[in-house]
């Protein structure tokens, strides 16, 4: 494991605890930091793992600490956690591509593509898993519909973090000339 591999984690872990204060609703590090793993890792199954274990480990401190009192228990995954795991990951494994050269118009393009992912996959698991909503095309656009209040804080969260993380690891790099070793071990 080299300095370079090391920084990005740390980079991950540090914006991953910002989960534990409370901003808005929806404003988040997760998909900036599916974005940044993505981006820097070099072995795919870091890229796509690494991200989703800090969004477990966050979540499992958020719903065990800020939200207990919704729980009866501990908590180790809460109910459709899969529908946003899963959007996580598709934003990791995207980004691998996407962010082959990282330039500031692609990780705006990319952090809009994440928060708009985010919507649609997290609205429609909400439509489908729960009975909120009618299993009917009416239902999921009632559904997207009462999302619409929370992209604000998705967009903000997402674009924010992602200018953080990015633009850190920018000058971090030019600062310290060993964080340009690409290779990874």
């Amino acid at each position: 494991m080299n300095v370079r591999h090391l920084f990005v984690f740390a980079l991950i872990v540090l914006v991953a605890s910002t989960r534990l204060m409370t901003f808005l609703p929806n404003f988040s590090p997760l998909t900036a930091i599916s974005l940044f793993g993505g981006a820097y890792f070099v072995k795919k199954w870091q890229a796509i793992l690494i991200p989703i274990l800090c969004v477990w480990t966050s979540d499992l401190l958020v719903n065990n600490i800020l939200y207990k009192e919704y729980f009866q228990s501990f908590t180790f995954f809460y109910q459709g956690f899969y529908w946003q795991y899963l959007c996580y990951a598709i934003i990791a494994l995207v980004s691998i591509f996407a962010l082959k050269k990282v330039t500031t118009l692609r990780v705006l393009t990319m952090g809009l593509f994440g928060s708009f992912l985010f919507f649609l996959v997290s609205n429609f698991g909400v439509w489908i898993s729960s009975n909120m909503y009618p299993k009917s095309l009416e239902g999921l656009i009632q559904c997207y519909i009462a999302g619409i209040p929370f992209i604000k804080g998705t967009l903000l969260g997402d674009l924010g973090f992602s200018a953080l993380l990015f633009g850190t690891f920018a000058l971090a790099e030019k600062q310290f000339p060993v964080l340009n070793q690409k290779t990874i071990y």
